[in-house]
C-alpha cells in the first residue's frame, strides 16, 4: 500500500499558519506600512454608535473599504461622517482580526477640495495685503453709542436670534435692520457683498455687523470671496466681521473694522450696556457740579476781597488827593505872603526914594516904623491860617481811615464768611459744624463753628457768647 502524496504546492519545509496567527502577522505589516496615510473617497453607510464612535465605507467607482472613528478622535472632528460627502480621510491601516479584515481606522477627516481652499485662501490673502486692505491706519473706530445698528446674516438660525437678545438686553430701544442673506453655498457671496453695499449706499445704519455661525472651512468659504473683501474695505461705515467660533478665521475677518470672536460677542462689542453708561453720566454728572460749585465758591470769594481792596484803594486815593489840596494851599499861601512882602517892600522903597528927595528924615522915620508894625501883625495872621487849614485836614485824614474797612481790621475786627463767600451777619445764616473763613488785618482763619447762642430780640445780654 503506497503512502500519502502531499498535494502539489505544498512542501514539506513550508510553515503552516493558523488563521490567528496569519491574520497577526498581516495586522502587524499592515501597521509598519501604513502607520499614517490618507485616502479619498465617498462617504457611504455612516452610523453613529452610542459609544460615540462612528463606523462607515468609503469607497469609489472600483473599490471600498471599511473605517471606523473612534470616539477619542471624533469629538475633534470638523467634519462629521455624512452619507455621501466626498472627503480626505487620514489615519492608520490595521487588520480587524475577528472579522479578518482590514480597515482604516480614521483620526481626521475633511472635505475633498480643502487643501485647494486653503491655497485659494492663503494667495488671496497675501494679494489683499499687499493692496494695504489690512493695514490698521485704514481701520476706523466703533461708535461708541450708535442708534441704528445694520446686520447681514442668515434670517433663519440661532445666530441671528442670539443677537437680537443679547442687543435688546444691553440697551433696549435700538433700531435693528436685517438684510437676508444666504451665507453658505453658490450665489452666497454675492448677496452678503450686495447687503454690505446696500448699508453703505443708504448711510441708515452707524455700524454693520457680518456674520455666521461656525463650521468647516467650506462652509465658510463666502467670507473668503474677494467681492466680499472688497465690500468690507469700500464701505462707508465701520463694519464688524463675526464669522464662525473663536478659531475660524476669514478674509473677512482681516479687512474688517474689527473682528469678533462669535456672533454673540459681536453684539457685545457693538452695543454698549445702557445701565453702565447710565452710571458712567450720573459719576460724571455729579463730579462737574462739585467742580462747578467749588469754583463759584472760589469766584465769591475772589470777588468780595478785590472789592474790599478796591475800597481801601479808593480811601487812600482820596486821603492822597486831601494831601495833596493840603499842598498845594500851603504853597499858594507861601506865595501870597512873600508877593505881600514883596509890595509892601516896593511902596517901602518908593516911600524912602520920595523922602530922600524932600529930605524928610524924621517923617520917614516914622514911615518905616509903622511898616515894620504892619510887617509884624501881617505873619502872624497868614500862619494862623495856614495852621487851620493843616488842622481841618489831618481831621479829615482821620475821618477817612476811620471809615476804611482795613483800618477796622487793624482794631482787631474780623470778617466772618461762610465757603460760599457769603459775609456772616447774624447766627441765622450757620449751623453747627460749619465751616467758616475769617479774614483778619494780616492774614485768614479756617474756623468750625462749635456752638451757637442767638443774641436776644431786645440786644446783647451781659455775658453772652459769640460763635
Amino acid at each position: 500500500m503506497s503512502g500519502f502524496a502531499s498535494p502539489p504546492g505544498f512542501g514539506a519545509q513550508q510553515r503552516v499558519y493558523t488563521v490567528a496567527e496569519f491574520t497577526a502577522e498581516l495586522k502587524e505589516l499592515l501597521a509598519e506600512e501604513y502607520p499614517d496615510v490618507k485616502v479619498s473617497g465617498e462617504i457611504s453607510n455612516a452610523r453613529r454608535y452610542p459609544s460615540g464612535h462612528w463606523y462607515f465605507t468609503l469607497k469609489d467607482r472600483n473599490a471600498q473599504i471599511s473605517c471606523v472613528c473612534f470616539r477619542r478622535d471624533a469629538l475633534y472632528l470638523r467634519t462629521k461622517p455624512e452619507d455621501g460627502l466626498a472627503v480626505i480621510a487620514r489615519g492608520r491601516v490595521s487588520v480587524y482580526e475577528r472579522q479578518g479584515k482590514y480597515q482604516l481606522y480614521v483620526e481626521a477627516l475633511e472635505p475633498q477640495g480643502v487643501g485647494t481652499l486653503q491655497l485659494k485662501f492663503e494667495r488671496l490673502k497675501a494679494k489683499l495685503q499687499e493692496q494695504g486692505l489690512f493695514d490698521e491706519q485704514r481701520k476706523r473706530a466703533l461708535p461708541v453709542l450708535p442708534r441704528r445698528i445694520g446686520i447681514v446674516t442668515s434670517p433663519s438660525g440661532a445666530v441671528i436670534a442670539d443677537m437680537l437678545r443679547i442687543m435688546e438686553r444691553r440697551f433696549p430701544g435700538l433700531w435693528i435692520k436685517l438684510y437676508p442673506v444666504r451665507v453658505q453655498g453658490r450665489g452666497a457671496a454675492a448677496e452678503i457683498a450686495a447687503g454690505i453695499r446696500f448699508f453703505s449706499e443708504h448711510r441708515w445704519a452707524d455700524v454693520v455687523v457680518v456674520g455666521r455661525g461656525g463650521g468647516s472651512l467650506e462652509d465658510l468659504w463666502a467670507f473668503n470671496e474677494e467681492a466680499v473683501a472688497r465690500a468690507v474695505a469700500a464701505s462707508a461705515i465701520p463694519v464688524v466681521s463675526a464669522v464662525g467660533h473663536q478659531t475660524d478665521f476669514t478674509i473677512s475677518d482681516f479687512v474688517a473694522d474689527l473682528r469678533a470672536a462669535t456672533p454673540s460677542a459681536a453684539a457685545e462689542l457693538v452695543v454698549p450696556e445702557a445701565l453702565g453708561l447710565l452710571q458712567a453720566f450720573r459719576d460724571l454728572e455729579e463730579r462737574t457740579a462739585k467742580a462747578m460749585k467749588l469754583r463759584v465758591a472760589r469766584l465769591r470769594t475772589r470777588v468780595l476781597e478785590t472789592s474790599m481792596e478796591r475800597a481801601a484803594r479808593t480811601v487812600g486815593g482820596r486821603i492822597d488827593d486831601a494831601w495833596q489840596a493840603v499842598d498845594t494851599a500851603a504853597r499858594g499861601m507861601n506865595r501870597s505872603q512873600e508877593s505881600r512882602i514883596r509890595r509892601a517892600r516896593r511902596r517901602l522903597e518908593r516911600t524912602e526914594r520920595k523922602l530922600a528927595a524932600l529930605d524928610l528924615r524924621l517923617r520917614l522915620a516914622r514911615q518905616s516904623e509903622r511898616l515894620g508894625a504892619a510887617s509884624q501883625r501881617l505873619s502872624p495872621a497868614m500862619r494862623r491860617k495856614l495852621d487851620r487849614g493843616s488842622s481841618r485836614l489831618a481831621s479829615l485824614d482821620g475821618s477817612l481811615r476811620a471809615l476804611s474797612p482795613v483800618a477796622i481790621l487793624g482794631r482787631g475786627y474780623a470778617i466772618v464768611q461762610t465757603r460760599g463767600g457769603s459775609p456772616v451777619r447774624e447766627t441765622g445764616q450757620v449751623a453747627e459744624g460749619d465751616l467758616l473763613a475769617v479774614r483778619l488785618h494780616r492774614g485768614r482763619l479756617g474756623a468750625r463753628v462749635e456752638n451757637i447762642e442767638p443774641e436776644p430780640a431786645d440786644g446783647p445780654q451781659p455775658g453772652a457768647g459769640t460763635v
